[in-house]
């Protein structure tokens, strides 16, 4: 079988395009009758789904991956794990099963750049959703300790109370840029006369 789309894929740090190109080469290689059960980069091909966060398609390969290779692959399990999590919505222990698996050099790269993705989606889902937040708590969410996930926050404009031990959450400011559509504008002004005429 030739994965030399998906070393490339990897190589290039394209991540976003891994999952795809697994499931090209399963289903090319299922349409061709090739065996390749035991020799398919299960993990990698459930990281790459896992990173595009579609989990439901993690779902379903994990449920297809034999239960030998389940068995005798730690690493795809661990890569399930993460999916378990993100399925189950328990989104503060993800970055615990990232952080508790030694991953094999081919699957580094990307759990490393999903973690990083994962760590902003988190702060971007707790900028959106609190104006004030405990430090515990965002550190939990955040993948941190308590004063990494604070030094963490206060570089992107949140304020710490040191007393209560809360952070302030600084919105994003949302511009929302209208364009004038002649056309509209003409179609209203007639709408608009004919209404008075």
């Amino acid at each position: 079988m030739d994965f030399s789309a998906l070393n490339e894929a990897l190589a290039f740090k394209s991540y976003d395009k891994v999952a795809d190109i697994c499931d090209s080469l399963m289903f090319q290689a299922a349409s061709e009758g090739v065996s390749f059960q035991e020799d398919w980069p299960y993990a990698i091909h459930l990281i790459g789904h896992i990173y595009i966060n579609d989990i439901n398609s993690a779902r379903f390969l994990w449920k297809k991956i034999p239960l030998s290779v389940k068995e005798s692959q730690p690493e795809v399990s661990a890569a399930w794990k993460i999916g378990q999590r993100l399925w189950i919505k328990d989104y503060a222990s993800v970055h615990e099963a990232i952080r508790e698996f030694i991953w094999s050099p081919q699957c580094q790269g990307i759990m490393t750049a999903f973690s990083e993705m994962y760590t902003k989606r988190m702060f971007e889902l707790l900028q959106s959703a609190y104006s004030t937040i405990s430090i515990q708590d965002t550190a939990l969410f955040l993948g941190m300790n308590e004063d990494d996930a604070k030094n963490y926050v206060v570089q992107h404009g949140w304020t710490v109370d040191p007393a209560s031990r809360m952070l302030t959450v600084k919105k994003q400011t949302v511009v929302n840029e209208q364009k004038l559509d002649h056309s509209k504008l003409q179609r209203l002004t007639e709408y608009v006369f004919h209404l008075e005429h």
